[in-house]
């Protein structure tokens, strides 16, 4: 019951997070005939202490690659692309469409901003012109971040790319095509709409937990058969869980179902869970390292 709450405020969150996004969308769609694009690419790098935070505020629109590395340092490059009726148009949407960061050497925020942010067009551009208001833009984003740090990323519609960052990590995304290659840490993950891979590619796997949950979509997850965790998979309604993992063992005297599997792999260990809504959930023994 706690957890179908839980899943039920969720939907409810996404829904609201629709709706804006649809207003801020909508006037674009009679505009997009006659439209030309322009793309513009930025590169910034701040300095981050180790175990540090890096948050992420991605656009209503686009991309988020983040891969850790071994420098205490983070790599933001963005490719801006919008759509305007003219160049002049163009050239005023690019004053405003992009991101800011506000950093100190414990934490680095990272902002989309643009046409679809009231407040901050109030504060950079009171006189915008209101005709481009709506036009469509997107920010895809390949951020680097120190291998050791803790990360919040909150997303529109677009792909998630998330490997080689060990820390506590949060996840929020609307719509998704997802990849989460987990190499230690622990997560917290929610997502509307879309495509989840979870992989956790050997058994040396140093996480604290994962909690990953899709409202509507599918999940697939991906283990080694070696690994020692307590494993939790849930479908709460449509659809079924496809298990093709052989080492599982039921857990708190439950038994296996296309709805719920509670099993502990191994000799049991860090705690996995895996929730989706409306959708398929399947387990699948990870193929190869990465």
């Amino acid at each position: 019951m706690k957890q179908n709450t839980s899943l039920k405020n969720f939907r409810v969150h996404l829904c609201l997070s629709a709706v804006s996004i649809f207003l801020f969308l909508a006037p674009c769609l009679a505009q997009t005939k006659s439209l030309i694009k322009r793309t513009t690419y930025k590169t910034e790098t701040v300095e981050l202490g180790a175990g540090g935070t890096v948050s992420i505020i991605g656009a209503p629109n686009g991309s988020i690659t983040v891969e850790g590395w071994q420098k205490n340092e983070v790599e933001i490059s963005a490719e801006v692309e919008m759509q305007a009726a003219t160049e002049a148009d163009l050239t005023e949407l690019a004053k405003v469409n992009g991101f800011a960061i506000d950093a100190d050497f414990v934490h680095v925020r990272i902002t989309s901003v643009g046409t679809h942010d009231k407040n901050y067009l109030k504060s950079v551009a009171k006189k915008f012109p209101k005709n481009l208001l709506g036009l469509p833009f997107k920010i895809d984003y390949k951020i680097k971040v120190p291998f050791y740090c803790d990360l919040e990323i909150d997303g529109g519609k677009g792909d998630l790319l998330l490997s080689k960052v060990e820390g506590a990590i949060k996840i929020n995304y609307l719509d998704s095509n997802a990849s989460l290659n987990l190499i230690g840490g622990s997560i917290v993950a929610t997502f509307g709409n879309g495509t989840v891979e979870v992989v956790i590619p050997n058994r040396s796997w140093r996480g604290r937990s994962a909690d990953v949950q899709i409202a509507n979509g599918t999940m697939n997850v991906q283990m080694p058969l070696n690994l020692n965790a307590n494993l939790d998979a849930k479908v709460l309604r449509g659809g079924k869980i496809e298990n093709n993992l052989t080492n599982l063992k039921p857990r708190d005297r439950t038994k296996f179902t296309e709805q719920s599997i509670i099993a502990k792999a191994g000799s049991g260990g860090a705690v996995l869970s895996f929730t989706v809504g409306d959708g398929n959930l399947k387990l699948l023994e990870t193929k190869e390292a990465k």
